[in-house]
């Protein structure tokens, strides 16, 4: 079995929830390091919770927590050194002859120590890039060069860091659903950029050239790209003269729509309407809508502006963690200084909505749907056919979201439901745990309104003001703090709504409560809801924690009942999916930090005999996150995207940490991935 390969580690990730300090610096700006921004005084139900959580927890592994230390991992794939294949001993499972496996049919890898530059995927499996950093995408984009970015270039060249990713097979049933077709789209988001690791010689973005900061600008966004595979089964590879192929950057115009555009809180010197915005920042994660457009969410947006000398007595910058000094890009575009422009920090914290079959369409921020630090938005038809949007504001002790859409969903009429999203009821979620001694976290929940049919319910709050300021508005109705809601998504099998809650390092003794039962959370969970006769618009809930992530030797852990012998340890959840079996896929963030691993994805059944057999895919490189997934409808191609690989402090282009995707330029450049069977 070939070695895993280990590079040095320069800097040992200091952030408490497990990132290096160079992560946080340029995915959040430092937020663990701020003051909490949600002061508001909602209660924490610790009443519910007076018995211990380890108590519960010994109620529910029973003798399985005294098998942990013979966990069987199977055997672990060697290591693919280039782009290639894993290597162990692979299932034999049979689905029939001529039956094309599904991707949860795997043996799974044993856990990376996380300073392995490798990516390793299950015994039958390979792996290839699909597209990184810098490739060329719009018509004459130059091919990539590291050492002769310009600005001009990056706007045509594929972005930064790419978060949530989607391939659409072109066919019968786009809206997700996809065919065995030849053709697609894919489109993923370009979240954030790392400055020390772009350019040589510069130690923070301080450091930054105007021109410097110029290419920073361009490569953040969304990034477009046709794509095609010779016949089904074989890989795919992106056209670069694709019809579709396009760059959405800091300054591409998007619309604003819904009850807030227009309002005087979003107009500025250069847009005095309110209704258009250069550019979309921090995008996160994302999904397909059943109209076939892919919804991003804009998450910390706030460290882009410099609030130095910006009055904020309604605390309304500081609700938001608008509180440093910036990136620097005031320099090169002085809408970024809050004291100057103070209106233009409004425009960004939305749900964007993206034609990805339309490369001359104006893109739309979607008041309707309120503004926080989305980590993204997904939408499955209540029965009526309304469209429904669950979203989660990833901060410590701040809420999930749905939005309701007013109008129907009509089949095959594309023009009318690009509208869905524009107008609608927005609530947020309150959790109340059961208070049984029962060894599980269990409750009802219901969603309370902040605006039903084009109303208020906040009181004394017009309704513009709950959807700019949604944050402020929420605290005012009473929902549940939560440890960080990051992707939450509906199964498409059995229609519950699964939250990704990555952790809470600030939650202390006293604050859990039974939907967040861990102080500190340190390694997350995750959420299960089922509304009220498995109706997307219902406005109660039951609901249970399905996933208590961690080491399965730590007695606080739950893998859904399951024997925690024979599972694998995880932490940090981030990011979730799903396949046609309705198994929960689950990527991580932050794993190096408090499991000493790479991040990984997972698999988790949700139903059957395996329920909650929880095991380990893939492993990313040393430094990077794994981000997506995404599980393409013919079941036959993973995406991931691999973020920020070697993402450690102290790593520089001189002295890089990771060389990821292995081409042969000798510097990291995060992109997505394509894993296929062999």
């Amino acid at each position: 079995m070939t070695p895993p390969k280990l590079l040095p580690l320069l800097g040992a990730p200091s952030h408490p929830g497990g990132r290096s300090a160079m992560t946080c610096r340029y995915r959040c700006g430092d937020a663990c390091a701020q003051p909490v921004p949600n002061e508001s005084g909602n209660e924490y139900f610790a009443d519910v919770v007076a018995r211990s959580v380890s108590r519960r927890a010994v109620v529910r592994s029973g003798a399985a927590t005294a098998a942990v230390g013979a966990i069987s991992w199977g055997v672990a794939a060697p290591v693919a050194a280039t782009p290639g294949r894993g290597g162990g001993r692979g299932s034999d499972r049979s689905r029939g002859p001529g039956r094309i496996k599904p991707p949860s049919d795997f043996e799974a890898i044993a856990p990376a120590p996380a300073a392995t530059d490798e990516l390793i995927v299950p015994t039958g499996f390979e792996w290839a890039p699909l597209i990184s950093w810098g490739d060329p995408v719009t018509k004459g984009a130059p091919a990539f060069d590291f050492d002769n970015q310009t600005p001009e270039a990056q706007r045509g060249q594929a972005g930064y860091n790419a978060d949530f990713a989607a391939l659409l097979i072109d066919g019968r049933g786009r809206g997700g659903q996809g065919s065995q077709g030849r053709r697609g789209v894919l489109v993923f988001n370009n979240e954030y950029t790392n400055d020390e690791l772009m350019f040589r010689g510069v130690t923070g973005s301080a450091d930054l050239t105007d021109t410097q900061l110029e290419i920073v600008q361009a490569a953040h966004g969304m990034t477009i790209v046709d794509v095609r595979r010779q016949r089904p089964g074989t890989p795919w590879e992106y056209n670069r003269r694709g019809r579709r192929n396009r760059r959405l950057h800091a300054h591409t115009e998007f619309a604003l729509d819904g009850p807030a555009a227009g309002n005087a809180a979003l107009r500025t010197s250069a847009d005095r309407s309110g209704r258009t915005v250069l550019g979309t920042l921090n995008n996160c994660a994302g999904g397909v809508t059943p109209w076939g457009t892919v919804l991003s969410g804009e998450e910390n947006f706030n460290q882009y502006f410099d609030a130095t000398d910006a009055p904020d007595p309604d605390k309304r910058l500081a609700r938001y963690g608008i509180t440093s000094a910036g990136r620097g890009w005031e320099r090169v575009d002085r809408r970024f200084k809050v004291a100057e422009e103070p209106n233009e920090v409004n425009r960004f914290g939305w749900v964007v909505e993206v034609d990805p079959d339309d490369p001359s369409s104006t893109p739309v921020k979607h008041t309707a749907m309120g503004r926080f630090k989305h980590e993204g938005a997904n939408v499955r038809l209540a029965d009526d056919g309304r469209a429904v949007a669950y979203m989660g504001d990833d901060e410590r002790f701040d809420y999930i979201y749905k939005f309701v859409s007013k109008r129907r969903h009509r089949p095959g009429n594309r023009r009318h439901n690009m509208k869905l999203l524009s107008e609608g009821d927005l609530y947020v979620a309150k959790f109340n745990g059961d208070g049984a001694a029962d060894g599980d976290y269990d409750g009802t929940g219901e969603w309370l309104p902040l605006v039903v049919d084009g109303r208020s319910h906040v009181p004394g709050w017009p309704v513009a003001d709950v959807l700019i300021w949604t944050r402020q508005a929420a605290d005012l109705v009473g929902p549940t703090k939560m440890d960080r809601p990051e992707d939450v998504e509906p199964n498409p099998v059995n229609g519950r709504v699964y939250a990704a809650l990555t952790n809470n390092t600030s939650r202390k003794p006293g604050q859990q409560d039974e939907a967040n039962p861990r102080t500190p959370n340190k390694h997350g969970h995750v959420l299960e809801l089922t509304e009220r006769r498995n109706d997307a618009a219902a406005v109660s809930f039951t609901w249970k924690i399905v996933l208590l992530a961690g080491d399965p030797g730590d007695p606080s852990t739950f893998f859904n009942g399951y024997d925690k012998s024979e599972v694998s340890p995880i932490s940090c959840p981030d990011n979730v999916a799903f396949d046609k079996q309705g198994n929960l896929w689950i990527s991580t963030d932050g794993q190096p930090g408090t499991l000493g691993n790479c991040d990984a994805l997972y698999m988790m059944p949700l139903e059957g005999p395996e329920k909650g057999r929880l095991q380990q895919f893939l492993s990313v490189p040393v430094g990077a996150e794994c981000c997506g997934p995404w599980i393409t409808a013919d079941e036959r191609t993973v995406l991931i995207a691999v973020q920020h690989p070697g993402e450690v402090s102290g790593a520089s282009p001189e002295n890089p940490v990771s060389r990821f995707p292995y081409l042969g330029d000798g510097q990291p450049r995060p992109g997505v991935v394509q894993v296929h069977r062999r």
